[in-house]
């Protein structure tokens, strides 16, 4: 797994480097210190997974997230903000701009590691002293910060335009859905239906593409949007 480390801070940027070529299927690529700098490291290397800083110089880590999800070209680039800020507002703004999980700084090493690996594969990861804050409210927080008439990006819409996608999915796809949004990963989805975790895959990358969700993080706004899922019933 090929990683990009963003964060105006030298020592940070470090750290995180040492701790991560420890592991052996882990390489860091690169580095930037300004979200412009980022953008421009980010384009020319592709890597797959980019551990991204929110407050940082010439374009903050939610603008060059922003920047990163609207090149089509790097549509396989996951990103992970990472924050000493665990606040709602960044929060939804991370998920609104486009990344695929959220931690906060004082993680502990091994749930850093875990979260490049998870995140690579595909799935979304959100810090636990955030996850349930953020799966009850982050669909009202999304549409709410919406300008009038203004399509969030990632997000199908809302009300009749949501349902109308969400019934045009499979029943088993629903399903899925339905417990992606409460914060399952694909193993645990496939114990609880007795399936494989390739055929839940499979189900969740169809249930994607039919949503116009860029990843799992996304299929959870949906899920709260189409009322598959409800507050109390995520997992923290």
């Amino acid at each position: 797994m090929r990683v990009v480390i963003a964060d105006d801070q030298h020592l940070i940027r470090a750290g995180f480097t040492a701790l991560l070529e420890n592991e052996p299927d882990i390489d860091v690529v690169g580095s930037a210190a300004t979200g412009t700098e980022v953008v421009e490291v980010v384009t020319r290397l592709r890597p797959d997974v980019v551990l991204m800083d929110i407050r940082m110089p010439e374009g903050d880590g939610l603008w060059a997230t922003e920047q990163i999800v609207a090149d089509p070209a790097l549509g396989d680039v996951h990103i992970i903000i990472v924050t000493t800020f665990e606040l709602d507002e960044y929060v939804g703004r991370a998920i609104r701009a486009g990344a695929s999980g959220f931690l906060v700084k004082d993680t502990e090493p091994v749930e850093l590691i875990r979260a490049v690996r998870v995140v690579a594969a595909g799935d979304a990861l959100l810090s636990p002293s955030v996850t349930r804050r953020l799966l009850e409210r982050v669909a009202g927080t999304l549409v709410d910060e919406a300008e009038p008439g203004q399509v969030v990006p990632g997000v199908p819409g809302r009300g009749a335009r949501v349902s109308a996608l969400v019934a045009a999915l499979t029943e088993r796809e629903r399903e899925v859905l339905a417990l992606v949004g409460t914060g399952l990963t694909n193993t645990e989805i496939a114990t609880k239906l007795f399936l494989s975790p390739l055929t839940v895959k499979t189900h969740v990358s169809r249930t994607m593409s039919k949503l116009a969700a860029r990843d799992r993080a996304q299929l959870v706004v949906v899920a709260y949007e189409a009322g598959l899922v409800r507050a109390g019933t995520a997992r923290a």
